[in-house]
């Protein structure tokens, strides 16, 4: 049996530009899969194809066990979905557009107003209920926006970079959030551009770019695969750069094909993938004390997002209009936006 969320040969295109060339995932029930890459990718676009608001020209796709080309409306009633941007209607309060997505779920309308309240405690929003959504700063409605994706509480949520806009406060808030959620068996599939979103939330991450799955695992399996940890030392003199090069070549996991120690001469940093956190630390810090090499500072590093796709592609993480979301048209909606305006109507 499939996954809460599977998804088989995914190709989207919008003119000259393939968005999604043959996306393959699946997600177990009561799971985390965090979708990375960068802006461009094909990650909101995936999305867009899973729930409904874009039909791929190719491929297959069953959400909640239901077929997402054959059954649209019911993966629509079975699914939250909180996408790139803000949908809230400004000329409304925060209570009342929280009390108008319950009602659209056929909720009663004391049920919907006892929802409201409480996700309005639940998102730091209380004190602004009821003021108008416009008066609302960018994180405010971001917030408002994802409390309404959790009106309900559906066996599939999708949420395409929640964390956008957010301060680490309320970032860190809506990811006790979402670990809540998923233990109480909701499956998510999460979009981020960000390792750190993906370390706290995610079981298992698919790592996406030029609209394909091009790495797929846990955040510690990708880590390695760009060499683990990092072991970066600067010493106090120039000459010392070989003693100390030759000490650490002895701790770089080149043997096992993870990379060789780096130099960078002009700032006298020597670098080397390691594997034994700080506990190697402090034995390095040993051996170049009992060398005599003075040093001017060293630290244990992780790979960053940057590292992981570095080492998958070539390239960093940089935003791009590879799949035409990027780019946006007068009222600041990408060609995948357009698109998916245009699947709805």
């Amino acid at each position: 049996m499939p996954g809460a969320i599977y998804a088989e040969g995914l190709v989207k295109t919008f003119g000259d530009v393939k968005a999604l060339d043959g996306v393959d995932l699946e997600v177990p029930e009561g799971t985390v899969l965090g979708l990375l890459g960068p802006n461009g990718a094909g990650k909101t676009t995936t999305v867009r194809c899973l729930t409904t608001l874009l039909r791929p020209d190719s491929g297959r796709a069953v959400v909640a066990g239901l077929d997402v080309l054959k059954q649209p409306d019911a993966v629509r009633r079975s699914i939250g979905l909180s996408g790139q941007f803000a949908a809230v209607d400004e000329y409304l309060t925060g209570r009342e557009n929280l009390q108008m997505v319950g009602q659209l779920y056929q909720m009663k309308a004391k049920a919907a107003r006892a929802r409201a309240d409480e996700l309005l405690e639940q998102f730091n929003l209380a004190d602004a209920a009821d003021r108008t959504a416009k008066t609302y700063s960018g994180g405010m409605r971001r917030r408002l926006d994802l409390a309404a994706a959790l009106v309900v509480s559906p066996p599939v949520m999708f949420m395409d970079e929640p964390t956008t806009g957010l301060d680490p406060r309320n970032r860190q808030q809506l990811w006790e959030v979402i670990k809540q959620l998923v233990s109480d068996g909701t499956t998510l599939l999460l979009t981020t551009q960000y390792l750190e979103e993906a370390d706290h939330l995610a079981h298992d991450i698919a790592v996406v770019d030029h609209g394909r799955v091009i790495a797929k695992g846990t955040s510690d399996q990708l880590k390695a695969r760009t060499g683990g940890e990092r072991v970066e030392v600067v010493v106090h003199d120039r000459e010392h750069i070989p003693a100390a090069s030759a000490l650490l070549d002895k701790y770089s996991l080149r043997g096992l094909g993870q990379g060789d120690t780096t130099v960078e001469e002009h700032m006298r940093k020597i670098t080397t993938p390691v594997s034994g956190g700080a506990k190697l630390l402090a034995e390095i810090i040993r051996e170049l004390d009992a060398d005599g090499i003075e040093i001017d500072d060293i630290g244990l590093r992780r790979p960053t997002l940057d590292d992981v796709f570095l080492s998958l592609t070539g390239h960093v993480a940089e935003a791009k209009d590879e799949d035409g979301e990027g780019a946006r048209d007068a009222e600041g909606h990408s060609k995948g936006q357009r698109a998916g305006k245009e699947a709805v109507k």
